[in-house]
């Protein structure tokens, strides 16, 4: 946000803070100031000029032969086409050798036969605004040859402000000056306005007219209705008539201080709303009241009634056409809240107002509003419409409820300043849900503990009373704290609270010392812990992780965003795999073609019952691709992943994630999902459990389809859905080392292309005893020197070996005729 730092000065009287001091304490508000700029910084050169002497141009009709005292000791010759010059009056002058805002410097020139050393300049060449009629007239009394910037009251700098997201009560110079009041004499106080008549406001509410006094849904005066119809999404709307309004260019001082705060000045009506918006952080609007068909104005939704002039005109059901102040013409739907004439829509409620009620040079009475709108209402309408404006950024951070109707004052004696006119009849208050304040109880108990510093009572009082909170007398521990309302959006709870004492304190005098700590007994999630081990295991294999967006496209998905980013993506994806293979083809693009990812994340598909909420999983998706590890020159070629990778990946994480009862098997015919087509059918594979075969828990397989180079190799990638809770085997135990050696026994089998590895692998397993210690696939050959087209060998070593003596031969080779044995009723044989 930008700030005007004359301004802030402004509302603490009683405050000698420095640029540089100023933007020290900000920081340690949590409010840092990212930069500062002087808006006018490009006129340090102009100076004050007084014409002291004018005479016609002896050959041009329209100049002007002026001697301008510029303070240099010595009258300077100016030629001026200007018609509005006078003698004794002051402008700005830019002296030879000065450089104006557009990058012109100036020379000495001959004009006409005439010399002229220096300019007298105009609002235009200043940069002041768009005016060059004439040249810039000073008001008053000036010493020649100084500053213009300090004679023009143009010494005022921007100040650069970061606002964090929660603190919507910062969007305002009012929001800052109370974060600085804290280190000064007083509150701030709002400087008064000159010629505001009877309207003039005090900043804080009267308490004869407390701000949670319920109003009626229904308010009429001075000619004009406002009803709310829909309280929930707007609990408040003020607003007030002014007629005999005059609409024109803002005052210098208007113009000046809108400039430092960075808003574009129109004319002195939205120019008052302007500063109110900049100065209070409330969003104010104003209608030419004569430009409202009818004298009703309702808060409402589009929707289609049947009734003569009750409805808004529609292209479509649920949809009508309106356009906004920038000129552009917008889609409408049922959710977005209207601020509606008799005949249909005037403004988009805290977005933006509509061109055909916009306030013009012949607007001579208005209708002026400020509200309260539901901030995620206004999120969702700003989206949609892909529109954000100042109004809509407060009013999706929360507004200060009880200051609406402070801030139509306020801008209604402003309008009066500067535009003049008379307001109306009274100032029309709808508000069909009264604000309710907020109390929160507070333990000094608490924020010792949580802080490491005890805070009495009174020190905490006062620390919150000038940031506007309310804080009682200790009972049994506890001390009520009312919240102000400008706060009601962030402080919510106790801990909001012991955050404002120690922001207030000062993080900076908190002692450096650790103090005891007692670490938490609760424990973590198992799930959460099975996640970590999961990443750990696929980091240790050499796999990074990876974070893609959830939103895609509606091919993608099942479930509907009610909100959007953008119109490409509406869904939340169903399948984790397509992302992250488009991160592959992205690398590709790059140059990238080693690759091993992985991402954990959380898909959604739609509910299984109408009504129900969308079902939710965890999904683990992984790519290896390229080199297995990087060439060296001690080898002629480094290998490429394959398909025995994946599938050794997969195996070990199904266990990991099933037990030892997952499988792992070849699989011609996947079930229909968002990436089952993306895999090569003769080369997928499908992890099930053993309890139920048909379910397909993940899959994996040789990746086809993708935009890859022509040197790229193979893409291999899985997708797991990872079950709420891992299937545990127990709690590992660690054996003891066998002090006696092992028994070797090398098998070499032929067996028939239909039997698959797992069979074998299994059969072994459950008949080579309890002294096997391991089981290795050491070659598999496949040619014609085996029986039959249609068999393969595999060569397998059997290592035996007892914890308790050593093993004889005799009983070792009793357990492989056992496992020969059973291997014949897959009709595998042992190879002679």
């Amino acid at each position: 946000m930008k700030v005007s730092y004359r301004w802030l000065l402004d509302l603490l009287p009683g405050a000698a803070l420095d640029p540089d001091e100023l933007a020290r304490r900000l920081a340690l508000r949590g409010a840092p100031v990212d930069g500062v700029s002087e808006p006018w910084g490009a006129l340090k050169e102009i100076v004050v000029g007084r014409v002291t002497e004018t005479r016609p141009h002896p050959r041009a009709d329209r100049l002007t032969l002026c001697t301008v005292d510029a303070g240099s000791g010595e009258p300077l010759s100016v030629v001026c086409g200007a018609p509005n010059v006078e003698v004794d009056a002051f402008f700005p002058f830019a002296p030879v050798g000065s450089i104006l805002p557009g990058g012109v410097k100036l020379k000495r020139a001959r004009i006409r036969g005439e010399s002229s050393h220096g300019m007298l300049c105009s609002r235009r060449e200043l940069g002041l605004g768009d005016d060059h009629s004439g040249i810039l007239r000073m008001e008053g009394e000036h010493e020649p040859g100084a500053g213009f910037i300090e004679a023009a009251g143009l010494d005022d700098l921007t100040l650069d402000v970061e606002i964090t997201a929660n603190r919507g009560d910062l969007l305002s110079h009012l929001g800052i000056a109370r974060e600085l009041a804290t280190d000064t004499s007083g509150p701030p106080e709002l400087p008064p306005l000159s010629g505001a008549g009877d309207l003039s406001l005090e900043w804080k509410r009267s308490p004869s007219e407390p701000s949670t006094r319920p109003r009626p849904t229904e308010v009429s005066a001075a000619g004009v209705s406002i009803s709310v119809e829909e309280p929930e999404l707007c609990p408040r709307y003020v607003g007030a008539v002014v007629r005999g309004v005059e609409v024109g260019p803002s005052p210098g001082w208007l113009r000046r201080r809108l400039a430092a705060a960075g808003s574009r000045p129109v004319n002195n009506v939205v120019d008052a709303t302007n500063y109110v918006l900049l100065e209070l952080g409330h969003p104010l609007h104003a209608f030419d009241l004569g430009k409202l068909r009818g004298s009703a104005v309702r808060v409402r939704t589009p929707r289609i009634d049947t009734g003569a002039g009750a409805g808004i005109p529609a292209t479509r059901a649920g949809e009508s056409r309106f356009t906004t102040l920038d000129g552009e013409e917008r889609s409408l739907d049922d959710s977005m809240l209207m601020i509606c004439d008799a005949e249909g829509p005037v403004a988009v409620a805290g977005v933006i107002g509509g061109r055909d009620s916009a306030v013009g040079d012949d607007t001579t009475e208005i209708l002026l509003e400020c509200a309260l709108f539901d901030p995620r209402s206004v999120r969702r309408t700003r989206r949609a419409l892909g529109l954000s404006t100042d109004a809509s950024y407060r009013f999706e951070r929360g507004v200060d409820p009880t200051g609406v109707r402070d801030a139509v004052e306020r801008a209604l004696s402003l309008i009066l300043a500067v535009a003049g006119g008379e307001v109306t009849g009274p100032v029309l208050d709808c508000a069909p849900v009264p604000f309710e304040p907020t109390s929160i109880e507070l333990r000094p108990a608490r924020i010792e503990r949580l802080l490491g510093v005890p805070f009495a009572t009174n020190k905490v009082r006062k620390l919150l009373h000038p940031l506007g909170f309310t804080v009682g007398e200790e009972r049994s521990g506890r001390v009520a704290v009312e919240v102000p309302g400008f706060r009601s959006h962030d402080v919510t709870r106790e801990v909001d609270l012991i955050e404002e004492i120690a922001r207030t304190w000062g993080f900076d005098r908190f002692p450096d010392d650790l103090g005891s700590f007692r670490p938490s007994t609760v424990p973590d999630d198992p799930f959460f812990r099975f996640e970590d081990e999961i990443r750990d295991e696929l980091d240790a294999r050499g796999l990074l992780e990876i974070q893609t967006p959830a939103f895609v496209s509606e091919a993608e998905g099942e479930v509907r965003l009610q909100n959007p980013l953008t119109a490409p993506e509406p869904v939340v994806r169903r399948d984790i795999l397509p992302s992250v293979l488009r991160t592959v083809e992205r690398n590709f693009a790059l140059g990238n073609r080693d690759l091993r990812l992985f991402e954990l994340a959380t898909s959604f598909s739609a509910p299984p019952q109408e009504g129900a909420p969308p079902r939710e999983e965890t999904r683990l998706a992984a790519v290896v691709t390229g080199r297995k590890c990087p060439t060296h020159w001690s080898t002629s070629s480094a290998l490429d992943f394959d398909c025995w990778d994946l599938k050794g990946l997969l195996f070990d994480l199904a266990r990991m994630v099933w037990g030892a009862e997952a499988r792992v098997e070849p699989e011609n015919r996947l079930p229909p999902s968002g990436f089952a087509d993306r895999f090569a059918p003769d080369r997928t594979f499908a992890v099930r459990s053993a309890t139920d075969v048909k379910d397909v828990l993940g899959a994996g397989g040789l990746v086809t389809g993708l935009d890859a180079p022509a040197k790229a190799g193979e893409v291999w990638a899985f997708e797991l859905a990872l079950p709420e809770r891992p299937v545990r085997s127990g709690t590992p135990v660690a054996a003891e080392i066998s002090p006696y050696p092992a028994s070797e026994r090398d098998l070499a089998l032929t067996v028939p292309d239909e039997i698959d590895f797992a069979a074998v692998e299994e059969s072994i397993l459950g008949y080579a005893g309890d002294l096997l210690e391991s089981l290795v696939l050491f070659d598999r050959y496949k040619g014609s020197s085996l029986t039959g087209s249609d068999r393969s060998s595999l060569a397998f070593r059997l290592r035996f070996r007892s914890p308790k003596r050593t093993l004889k031969d005799r009983e070792v080779d009793r357990y492989v005729a056992r496992v020969l044995k059973a291997l014949e009723r897959l009709d595998v044989e042992q190879r002679s």
